[in-house]
């Protein structure tokens, strides 16, 4: 396996102001596990716990909350009326499913990047994505396997979320390829996870996909640690969520990137406006596909 030199960057963070609720479904009035929330516009998420319930860092009451989850319809609500949210199912008109039979004798693994060095970063409730560009070589292994992503987690059994995208008609993340949650758990130190995601029948599509992972912010993924501003003497709770995504150095003119309820595509100038390099960082993250 690859060496690899890990920089970690954390950021310590001072609640304030919180709104706390709870997501159910409209029909059943079940609680939604592993909703994603966000402050509209602003890079400040969270996700809800398994029982459905939720804090996040504002008490703006005007503001706008987005609640979406795999299976139901987007929200949007005011932070006043988010105590009790309530999701509408989507009624899918499911196509039919042809399975062929696979062979899988040959497999090709695509996404590897030049630079052997990852390195760690918390970019808060943000998610990046990958893009893996369609190759007329796929042919002959045209379906999708594995999702493998490099981790570095301070936690045993931390858990993150697996979404796959196709390409909008402007180039951005669409349609969710995945037909259900796919929640994954992630071992302890640095590590290399594979993802089988074979029952999902995918094929590799011509436009290209997006790969993305979406940290769950969540009590069962927190670390708390306390530190001291050693001029000030403060002592603050420094708080992260497990595990870090690793992120490689490459050579993109972009990057796009989930905040605020919404898509933003991100220049290398925005995104390292203090250096010249020519590179941006993007999730360690590859495919696996087979015949």
């Amino acid at each position: 396996m690859k060496k690899l030199a890990i920089c970690f960057l954390f950021f310590a963070v001072n609640v304030v102001a919180q709104t706390k609720g709870i997501v159910k479904d409209s029909l059943t009035g079940n609680p939604i596990a592993y909703v994603s929330i966000w402050v509209e516009n602003e890079n400040i998420g969270t996700t809800s716990e398994e029982n459905g319930e939720f804090t996040i860092a504002t008490s703006e009451k005007n503001k706008n909350l987005i609640f979406s989850a795999l299976g139901y319809r987007k929200k949007i609500c005011k932070v006043s009326e988010s105590q009790s949210v309530s999701l509408s199912p989507t009624a899918y008109e499911l196509d039919e499913i042809v399975i062929n039979n696979r062979k899988e004798k040959r497999q090709l693994e695509i996404g590897k990047t030049k630079n052997a060095i990852a390195e760690a970063f918390d970019n808060g409730p943000r998610m990046d994505a990958k893009y893996f560009p369609y190759s007329p070589d796929y042919k002959k292994t045209r379906w999708i396997k594995k999702a493998i992503i490099l981790t570095d987690s301070r936690i045993d059994d931390a858990t993150i979320k697996l979404h796959l995208y196709a390409v909008d008609e402007n180039g951005f993340p669409g349609e969710e390829l995945l037909s259900k949650d796919y929640i994954v758990t992630i071992k302890k130190g640095v590590t290399r996870s594979e993802i089988d995601v074979t029952d999902f029948n995918l094929e590799m599509p011509k436009t290209g996909i997006f790969v993305v992972f979406e940290k769950l912010l969540i009590k069962k993924n927190k670390v708390e640690k306390t530190i001291t501003d050693f001029n000030t003497n403060i002592t603050k709770i420094q708080t992260t969520y497990s595990p870090l995504v690793l992120y490689n150095a490459v050579e993109r003119d972009f990057l796009f990137s989930f905040s605020g309820g919404r898509w933003l595509k991100k220049t290398k100038e925005e995104l390292n406006p203090f250096s010249a390099s020519k590179t941006v960082y993007e999730p360690s993250v590859t495919l696996i596909l087979t015949n």
